[in-house]
């Protein structure tokens, strides 16, 4: 089982310049070489929104509008970003060494 499968992250588009990494809610863009993670996002009613952060409060900004985020939502998406970036990482390492 790959790191990817056991962290529960989806490779849902693959594509020539970029891919897109999914779990549960999350979402990520990486550059086709893995080397490059964009920012992660979270699908809401809105759409995707992205996590920004104005005077030291979090907010889901998303077309059409934001709403602020909750300890929860951040704590989801940093989880995910990280465990993407470590998985990618890894993978990468592993591909180099061969």
């Amino acid at each position: 089982m790959s790191r990817l499968d056991h962290l529960n992250i989806r490779l849902v588009v693959e594509g020539p310049a970029f891919s897109i990494y999914m779990r549960d809610d999350c979402v990520a863009a990486v550059s086709a070489q893995g080397t490059s993670q964009g920012s992660t996002g979270m699908m809401t009613e809105r759409g995707l929104a992205y996590l920004v952060w104005r005077d030291g409060q979090p907010y889901l900004v998303a077309k059409g509008g934001e709403t602020p985020a909750t300890p929860e939502q951040v704590e989801t998406i940093r989880k995910f970003s990280e465990d993407l970036k470590n998985a990618l990482s890894n993978a990468l390492d592993t591909a180099l060494s061969q």
